[in-house]
């Protein structure tokens, strides 16, 4: 059997089930807040702002900047990455990821969990996720969105009279966020916030891992 001509739609569709898993902490154990993503915090920051009961404007914020300030410094550093090796860019942005993750994970054994913390350091891995994803290009696998995805399963079917392209891709990328966002809700629920964090740093690395074993990650990236 022969490999596939790119190593990378295997590792977003696991990165993908980590957004599920972070997602999980953040909504379930920060307090209502995305950090993976941030459509809902502009949503939850409007409510907060009219004073609706149960919403508060801090946490917010924090994801929102630090999602923003880890974006940057993904493109700052991605626009020379681009130009080398694809193996050198995935492994020092997962490096970073996985680092990030981590430490928001070592934050949550703490006594008494450091909440900001971990929404600033869980947000800055995703930004910085979302901006080097955004350069890499690959269709239909964001890792941390669905809803062009979920519009594109529907406008492009055989029912809308399209011919249904990268439909496999699509429902994976969707199953992948609800795996993990269902495997998340379970470890935070039964054990805490710390080994789901642990888990995504992991698969993290380990995914990137095994991708940079793949020919096409010794040539420069293509978009």
């Amino acid at each position: 059997m022969t490999r596939s001509a790119s190593p990378l739609p295997g590792l977003l569709l696991l990165l993908s089930a980590t957004t599920g898993l972070v997602d999980a902490v953040s909504v379930l154990g920060l307090g209502k807040v995305f950090t993976a993503n941030m459509t809902g915090n502009i949503v939850f920051l409007g409510f907060a702002a009219a004073g609706t009961p149960g919403f508060v404007i801090k946490p917010y914020l924090v994801a929102l900047l630090t999602f923003l300030v880890g974006a940057l410094v993904a493109g700052r550093i991605g626009q020379p990455l681009s130009q080398r090796p694809l193996r050198q860019w995935l492994l020092t942005a997962a490096g970073v990821e996985a680092a990030l993750l981590g430490l928001a994970a070592l934050c949550a054994l703490l006594s008494t969990p450091w909440i900001d913390a971990i929404i600033a350091l869980t947000a800055l891995a995703m930004g910085f996720r979302n901006a080097t994803i955004r350069m890499l290009k690959v269709p239909d696998l964001t890792t941390t969105v669905l809803t062009l995805t979920l519009t594109g399963i529907a406008a492009d079917s055989s029912l809308a009279g399209g011919s249904g392209p990268n439909l496999p891709r699509r429902l994976a990328a969707v199953a992948s966020i609800f795996a993990g966002a269902a495997a998340g809700a379970l470890m935070v629920t039964r054990f805490g916030l710390a080994l789901p964090l642990a888990l995504a740093a992991s698969i993290v690395l380990l995914g990137t891992a095994l991708c940079v074993t793949h020919p096409a990650a010794a040539a420069v990236h293509k978009s």
